[in-house]
C-alpha cells in the first residue's frame, strides 16, 4: 500500500513539476514592430503562433520610417519587420542584426470608398482612369505605397487633371477626408488596411501592371534578450502555415 501510494505521490510530483516547468518556459514575451499595413494579418499570424507555443507577442505598427526612427533613437524590440531598405540601413547601424532577412509577405495597392459609395468596377486599365477620373476627392499618403499610386496616375495621363482633388497625407491619416467626406470619394492605399478599415469599402487592387507590391522582411534585432525565441519567431513568419495565413488576409 505504501510503495503504490510512493509510486503515485512521485507521479503526482513529477507532473506537477513537469508543468510548473513548461509554464516557466513558454513564459515568454517578445516585443515585434511592424509596418501598418500588414496590421490585419500579422494580428491573425501571430494569433497562430501564440496558440502554438503560448508565448506572448506585443504588437506595435508604424510606417516602415517611423519604425526605423524609433528603434534608431533607442526604443528597444526583439524584431522588426520592414521594406527591405530600412531593414539594410538598420543592419548598416548596427541596431539590426546581419544574417538571413526573410521575406514574409508582399502587400499590394488597391483603391476604396466609402461603404455606402458606389461599387465601381476597376478592374481593367479603363475602367480605372474612367473611376479616378469621377472621383471629387482622392487621398493617398506621402511614403512607399502613395509614390506608386502617384506613378500610376502618371502612367494613366490624369495627374496634372486630378491635381486640385489630391489630399496626400501621412500614412495613417488617408481614411479619415474619405469617412468624413459627403462626395464621390476614394483612398488608395495598400489592401489590407482598406479592405478591414470601418466604414470603407475595398473597390479592388489595382489592375494589371499598373500594381505595385510592398515587400516586407523580418529582422532580428541586435540587443534582443530573447534572442532564441525571436529568431524562432521569424522562422514561424516563414512557414507554410504562416503565409497560408496571410494570404487569407491580403498580404501574398
Amino acid at each position: 500500500m505504501n510503495a503504490k501510494f510512493n509510486r503515485i505521490s512521485l507521479h503526482t510530483f513529477l507532473a506537477g513539476s513537469f508543468f510548473m516547468f513548461a509554464a516557466t518556459v513558454q513564459a515568454v514575451d517578445i516585443k515585434v514592430m511592424s509596418d501598418s499595413p500588414l496590421e490585419p494579418a500579422l494580428t491573425r499570424v501571430v494569433d497562430l503562433y501564440r496558440q502554438q507555443t503560448h508565448n506572448q507577442v506585443s504588437l506595435v505598427f508604424d510606417p516602415s520610417p517611423v519604425v526605423k526612427k524609433r528603434i534608431e533613437d533607442g526604443e528597444a524590440a526583439d524584431v522588426v519587420i520592414v521594406q527591405p531598405d530600412f531593414a539594410e540601413d538598420l543592419t548598416k547601424s548596427g541596431k539590426a542584426s546581419a544574417g538571413d532577412r526573410p521575406v514574409i509577405a508582399h502587400v499590394g495597392v488597391g483603391l476604396g470608398n466609402r461603404k455606402d459609395g458606389p461599387a465601381y468596377d476597376i478592374s481593367t486599365v479603363e475602367k480605372l482612369r474612367s473611376t479616378l477620373l469621377g472621383a471629387d476627392l482622392l487621398v493617398f499618403n506621402s511614403v512607399k505605397s502613395g509614390q506608386a499610386f502617384a506613378s500610376t496616375l502618371e502612367r494613366l495621363g490624369i495627374a496634372e487633371t486630378l491635381k486640385p482633388k489630391i489630399v496626400r497625407t501621412t500614412p495613417n491619416g488617408i481614411f479619415e477626408p474619405v469617412l468624413k467626406g459627403n462626395g464621390n470619394d476614394m483612398v488608395a492605399g495598400t489592401i489590407p488596411l482598406i479592405a478591414t478599415t470601418p466604414g470603407i469599402k475595398l473597390l479592388g487592387p489595382l489592375p494589371g501592371d499598373l500594381q505595385s507590391t510592398l515587400t516586407y522582411t523580418a529582422v532580428l534585432m541586435a540587443n534582443t534578450s530573447q534572442r532564441d525565441t525571436a529568431e524562432a519567431f521569424i522562422k514561424f513568419l516563414a512557414s507554410p502555415e504562416a503565409k497560408e495565413t496571410f494570404a487569407a488576409n491580403g498580404a501574398r
